[in-house]
């Protein structure tokens, strides 16, 4: 049976725009518009069967509240055509995670507070399940960031797959932050080896710049891949590339 695989266009907000930032640096941030929904919309269009949403300001450690109220309308619009919303970014306690659930976001992707807070999270995955929560391991040199990416720690990515698997947790988000942003390929070596390593269903996240990218990852058997600027810069179309994967 093969394996299912999702390819999730991101939609990462700050201060209510769209834009998408180059190795996760704040200072190198480029906007692709003002408004998230109607950019939501496009997707949507083109056949996505999820959105990947983030709040930026919120992974900062910054008020994202323009953000949390762009994400009620993507919501809104994703319900339209039946799609789920996978959002992330700042959700470091048990009430912000509810929060963005009560929303009717239908995965919340968790960082700082999983690496940070590890009982804490498992607390989470008990309340709500392994279907409603992902977590997002976001390394440099192997090893996991925190805190927006700002924050480094002694954590190998795999120990800390490793110690989530135990928790319960299903789904994980792998972010290689020196490819993020900058379209020179994924890091597939390191996230295969991962998924193989861990058993988890991993999502690919940073760096993809061509439909190769997504085929590779589909056959070394993940879970599903996020693609943000290549689509913003119309290297990549996406429906074409949900075709492919479908083929």
């Amino acid at each position: 049976m093969k394996k299912s695989f999702t390819v999730f266009p991101a939609i990462d907000m700050r201060k209510g725009q769209v834009v998408r930032l180059k190795e996760g640096d704040p200072n190198r941030q480029t906007q692709y518009g003002d408004n998230p929904a109607e950019m939501a919309l496009l997707w949507l269009k083109a056949g996505a069967e999820w959105l990947h949403v983030v709040n930026l300001d919120g992974a900062f450690g910054e008020s994202g509240q323009a953000n949390l109220i762009a994400l009620a309308e993507i919501i809104k619009k994703a319900r339209e055509f039946d799609v789920p919303v996978q959002f992330g970014g700042g959700m470091r306690d048990l009430a912000g995670i509810e929060a963005a659930l009560n929303l009717g976001v239908s995965r919340a992707v968790i960082g700082t507070l999983a690496v940070e807070q590890p009982g804490l999270f498992a607390e989470a995955l008990k309340r709500w399940g392994p279907e409603k929560l992902a977590v997002s391991l976001d390394a440099r040199d192997g090893l996991v960031q925190s805190r927006g990416w700002q924050q480094a720690t002694h954590l190998s990515a795999l120990d800390a797959a490793h110690q989530l698997k135990t928790a319960g947790l299903r789904w994980l988000v792998f972010t290689d932050i020196a490819r993020d942003g900058l379209q020179t390929g994924i890091n597939l070596e390191a996230t295969r080896a991962l998924a193989e390593a861990s058993g988890l269903d991993v999502i690919a996240s940073g760096g993809v710049s061509q439909a190769e990218d997504v085929l590779k990852a589909q056959q070394a058997g993940l879970s599903g891949i996020i693609i943000g600027r290549a689509l913003y810069e119309g290297c990549l179309n996406l429906q074409t590339v949900i075709g492919l994967t479908k083929g």
